[in-house]
C-alpha cells in the first residue's frame, strides 16, 4: 500500500523541519512549503492526501490557502489541519467556521500530531470507500439502463421496421401496417421518455431546473384543477391495466406557489408507479388531496405489492429499483428521485407509508402560501 502523502505548510524553518521529521519517521511521504502560494504551486503537480498548515504566513496566510484549496473541486475532499499559536481562540474559531477538519495548538507533542493525522486519513479513506461504492452502484445501474431499457425499444423499432421493409408495403394489409407502425411508435415513445428523464435528472443535478423554478414559479390560489388534470391524464393507463383510479378532494384547497409543469410531473410519476404496481383487475388507486394549517397534502394510495421497510430509505436514489435483478420492471429507476427533487424545490416533502402485500401511500406535501 503506498504511503500517504502529507503537505506541511509552515514559514518557520525549525518548526517545518521538526514536523517533517516526525511524519517521515512515521513512514509518511512529506511535501513542504513555506507559504500558501508555494503550497498551491506544489499541489498543481503533486496532490497530497492531507494538509497540515500554519495560519500566520507571508504572501498567503493559512486562511487564504485553505479557501483556495476548497475552491478547487479536485482538492475539496483533502483533509486539512490548521496549526495555531497557544490560546489563540480567535484562530481556532475562524478555522472551524471555514470548515477545517482539525487544528493543533503549538507547541504540541509528536503523538498529538500523529494521532490527528492518522484519524483524518482514516476518516477520509472511509468516506472515499462510501463514495466509491455508490459510484460503482451508479455505474452498474447506468449500464443496466443502457443495455436493457434503451436496447429493448430500439430492438422493437428495428424489428418492426425490418418486417415492413422485407415484406414491402404492397404485401401487408392496412391493418398489419397499422399494427407495425403502432409498435414502432410505442418504442419511440419509450425512448423519448427515457431520454427526457435523463435530461431532467441532469438539469436537477446541475441546478438548471432550480433556476427555471425560480423564474417560472407562480402563485396558484387553488391547486384542485391541476390535480384533476393529472388524474384525468392517467385514466387511460389505469384502464389499460384494469385498475380503478379515483380522485377525492373533500374540501377546497388553499393557495401555494409552484411550478405547475414540475408539480404535474411529480404527481404523474407517483400515479404511474401506483398503477404499475397495482394488481391487474383488482387494483385500486386513490388520489386524495387535503390541507391543514401548514401543508397541502396530495396522497397517492394503492393496494399493490408494497415496499419492504429496509428498502424505503433507498427509494429516492437515482437509478434505484427494488429487486431489479429478480423482478422485471419497466423504467430506469429515476421517477421517484425526480419527484422528490421537484418537491424539494418547492420546500415541500414526500412521505411514504407502505406494507408488503397491502399497498403503499406516497404523499406530496406543499407549503401553504397566502397571496
Amino acid at each position: 500500500m503506498p504511503r500517504a502523502r502529507i503537505l506541511v505548510v509552515e514559514d518557520n524553518q525549525v518548526m517545518l523541519d521538526g514536523i517533517r521529521d516526525i511524519l517521515t519517521m512515521a513512514d509518511y511521504q512529506v511535501l513542504s512549503a513555506q507559504n500558501g502560494q508555494q503550497a498551491l504551486e506544489l499541489m498543481s503537480t503533486q496532490r497530497p492526501d492531507l494538509i497540515v498548515s500554519d495560519i500566520m504566513m507571508p504572501h498567503m496566510n493559512g486562511y487564504q490557502f485553505f479557501s483556495a484549496v476548497r475552491a478547487d473541486p479536485a482538492w475539496v475532499n483533502i483533509p486539512f489541519i490548521f496549526l495555531t499559536a497557544k490560546n489563540q481562540r480567535v484562530d481556532i474559531r475562524l478555522g472551524k467556521q471555514l470548515g477545517a477538519d482539525d487544528y493543533l495548538t503549538k507547541p504540541f507533542e509528536p503523538e498529538d500530531l500523529l494521532v490527528a493525522v492518522e484519524a483524518k486519513l482514516e476518516r477520509a479513506a472511509a468516506l472515499q470507500a462510501v463514495v466509491d461504492a455508490e459510484m460503482s452502484r451508479l455505474k452498474q445501474n447506468i449500464l443496466n439502463a443502457l443495455s436493457h431499457e434503451f436496447r429493448t425499444p430500439l430492438t422493437h423499432i428495428q424489428g418492426y421496421l425490418d418486417l415492413i421493409l422485407e415484406e414491402g408495403t404492397e404485401q401487408l394489409s392496412v391493418e398489419e401496417l397499422r399494427v407495425f407502425l403502432q409498435r414502432v411508435r410505442q418504442g419511440s415513445d419509450r425512448l423519448r421518455r427515457l431520454v427526457d428523464d435523463f435530461i431532467f435528472m441532469i438539469m436537477l443535478e446541475t441546478g438548471e431546473a432550480a433556476a427555471l423554478f425560480q423564474w417560472e414559479r407562480t402563485y396558484y390560489p387553488g391547486v384542485r384543477p391541476l390535480i384533476e388534470t393529472v388524474v384525468q391524464q392517467n385514466m387511460a393507463a389505469a384502464r389499460q391495466r384494469n385498475v380503478q383510479l379515483t380522485l377525492e378532494i373533500p374540501a377546497p384547497l388553499p393557495g401555494t406557489v409552484l411550478h405547475a409543469d414540475y408539480v404535474r410531473d411529480a404527481l404523474t410519476r407517483l400515479i404511474d408507479n401506483a398503477i404499475k404496481f397495482s394488481p391487474q383487475g383488482t387494483g385500486q388507486v386513490v388520489v386524495r388531496a387535503t390541507a391543514d394549517d401548514e401543508w397541502i397534502s396530495i396522497a397517492v394510495q394503492d393496494n399493490g405489492v408494497g415496499i419492504p421497510p429496509d428498502e424505503i430509505p433507498n427509494l429516492f436514489k437515482h437509478l434505484y429499483q427494488i429487486n431489479r435483478e429478480i423482478v422485471e420492471q419497466p423504467g430506469i429507476g429515476v421517477g421517484l428521485s425526480i419527484a422528490k427533487a421537484i418537491v424539494d424545490l418547492h420546500d415541500g416533502q414526500i412521505l411514504v407509508q407502505s406494507q408488503v402485500g397491502q399497498g403503499s401511500t406516497f404523499t406530496i406535501q406543499l407549503p401553504i402560501v397566502h397571496d
